[in-house]
């Protein structure tokens, strides 16, 4: 059964964020636990752990700070919609968070993540006209994706994240 649900989490920024990950909506467990792809079955903390070769971070305030770290900003496309759980696919009566405005005020932010067909098509939809920036689509971490995107996959198509989190403003070596 479809719900409206108004989106709970603040993005999680600085002053030296220089990618913004994007995904559609929090699910019900991350609204819960107050951190982003917060269900413990979700992929995203471990694949990117991977990366770093570090431990996944176990809580919200572990997660934002390893974010924090290593430049990456979180939010999501959408600041409020009517969903079935956590199905982005039931998506429907989508209402976009103001994007444009937070890269305005990131001017550090050089390279834009969507996490999920669904993120990226409701980006596209929703916040490419205003913000004229097109992001790079990744896999969806849902455990639900496992069968498309195994571990050692998933964590090879966000080897993208680590480059680009790592890339000064204006180097143009990537």
């Amino acid at each position: 059964m479809s719900e409206r649900v108004a989106h709970t989490l603040a993005p999680w920024a600085d002053d030296e964020s220089r990618v913004l990950i994007l995904g559609t909506m929090p699910s019900p467990k991350s609204r819960a636990r107050g951190m982003y792809y917060g269900h413990p079955q979700n992929r995203f903390w471990r694949t990117l752990a991977a990366l770093w070769q570090e431990e996944a971070p176990a809580g919200p305030e572990a997660a934002r700070e390893f974010a924090l770290r290593h430049h990456i900003a979180l939010w999501d496309v959408l600041a409020s919609c009517d969903i079935d759980g956590a199905a982005d696919a039931s998506i429907s009566a989508p209402v976009a968070n103001d994007i444009a405005a937070f890269l305005d005020a990131h001017p550090t932010i050089h390279t834009i993540f969507t996490t999920g067909k669904k993120a990226d098509a409701l980006y596209r939809q929703l916040v490419l006209p205003q913000t004229r920036r097109t992001p790079q689509n990744l896999p969806s971490s849902s455990a639900a994706n496992r069968g498309w995107w195994p571990d050692e996959k998933l964590a090879g198509a966000y080897a993208i994240v680590r480059a680009a989190a790592e890339k000064e403003a204006g180097d143009e070596s990537l």
